[in-house]
């Protein structure tokens, strides 16, 4: 399933900084409305001969069965929901021919036969919309209908003429209802962060299914008007209308499994947390002097848990990359191998202090070239406060 992220400017450059690709996002509850599927439900009118105008709408599910845009063929932010079809039904007329009996003719007889088109239930999307880091995007699947179908009644006529006498035979009409489930959402989630630090508690987007439905089989039974025959033994022979079955149509449930997004510590570092990543933004300030890319040893307890997260929601054998970066001051010649010292510096103190598996560090050194924030104001003079959150190391990984 594709799930998108959409994070606070200041995250959103962050993560494009380091190249973290961050996938959606759920306490505190956000009523935002959940976003419908990407395609509405379409049915194919179902009808008989004998199926009137009025009947005619709402056999074909009514106003929710009007086409609402092409058929999807992928989902971006969800899964694909199959179409369903069922086949046409045709059952051929019976033609009873003119017969002659005891000098009076009796007229041919054509008893109507039985077209039902076929059904077509196209697929649609499940939706989980973009939310924000720290939040899990509200849920939908959109609602489905199965239009009601009808076999309409048959008689055949019955005989008094020639001294035979047969009574009519009919069958009813028989008729299977429409069948609707509704659509289910739930809405976007986001975590609370505490605002003297301390732990962001979990949160929860729970599963939503929308229930399978099934429009039950039709059958309408065969009829047989018996031959007979008058004193003369001129006979009339039996005439048969077959059974005319139409199928069972279902449609199969579907489900939007719960989500969460795990507790976590709040320190220093900025953190971003989506559905398969995770990454910790600390200000280089907290971990270095000026111009200098030993590791401070107030920055410990700093590090140390950094190393406590990632090392609790690392994916299995994931990559874990340490970027490094500077602001603008300063000539890039400096700047990128800086960046770089101060990367392999974080890298060294994961593996040796924070018992993180050496291996799957990668330091990397991009100097000023990917900037969060900007180093001068609008009138060109220096941003301090820009060029701090541009001077950091960024930890992320996949989890």
């Amino acid at each position: 399933m594709t799930r998108t992220l959409l994070v606070t400017p200041l995250l959103a450059m962050v993560l494009a900084a380091c190249g973290v690709g961050a996938t959606g996002g759920g306490g505190e509850e956000r009523q935002t409305p959940a976003a419908t599927g990407s395609a509405g439900t379409v049915t194919s009118p179902v009808t008989s001969p004998a199926t009137s105008p009025a009947q005619a709408g709402e056999t074909a599910g009514g106003p929710s069965a009007t086409p609402t845009g092409p058929e999807p063929t992928h989902c971006p932010n969800g899964e694909l929901i199959p179409a369903v079809d069922s086949p046409a039904v045709h059952a051929d007329p019976v033609v009873i021919p003119e017969a002659k009996v005891g000098g009076t003719t009796i007229p041919a007889v054509t008893i109507p036969g039985v077209d039902i088109p076929a059904v077509h239930i196209p697929a649609q999307c499940t939706e989980i919309a973009p939310a924000p880091g720290g939040c899990l995007g509200a849920a939908s699947i959109p609602p489905v209908s199965i239009p009601a179908v009808e076999i309409p009644a048959v008689e055949i006529p019955g005989v008094n003429a020639g001294g035979i006498k047969l009574s009519p035979v009919r069958a009813q009409g028989e008729r299977a209802e429409a069948k609707r489930a509704s659509g289910v959402s739930t809405p976007e989630v986001c975590q609370v962060k505490p605002k003297n630090g301390g732990i962001v508690p979990f949160v929860i987007r729970p599963f939503i299914i929308r229930p399978f439905i099934i429009r039950s089989f039709v059958i309408r039974s065969s009829i047989i008007r018996p031959s007979a025959c008058n004193k003369q033994n001129e006979c009339l022979p039996a005439v048969e209308v077959p059974a005319v079955e139409v199928p069972a149509v279902e449609v199969p449930a579907v489900e939007i499994p719960a989500a969460e997004l795990k507790a976590y510590e709040v320190g220093k570092s900025e953190v971003l947390e989506g559905e398969d990543s995770i990454a910790f933004s600390i200000e280089a300030d907290v971990l270095f002097d000026f111009d200098s890319a030993t590791v401070k040893p107030e920055a410990a307890a700093e590090l140390g848990r950094v190393a406590r997260e990632i090392g609790k929601k690392a994916g299995k054998d994931a990559r874990i990359d340490v970027d490094g970066h500077t602001d603008a001051k300063g000539e890039d010649a400096h700047n990128q191998p800086l960046s770089e010292r101060r990367a392999r510096a974080v890298v060294d103190w994961l593996a040796d202090e924070g018992g993180l598996d050496r291996s799957r560090l990668k330091a990397r050194g991009y100097g000023e070239s990917k900037p969060v924030a900007p180093n001068t104001k609008a009138d060109g003079s220096d941003d301090p406060e820009g060029r701090a959150k541009n001077r950091r190391v960024v930890v992320s990984t996949a989890t």
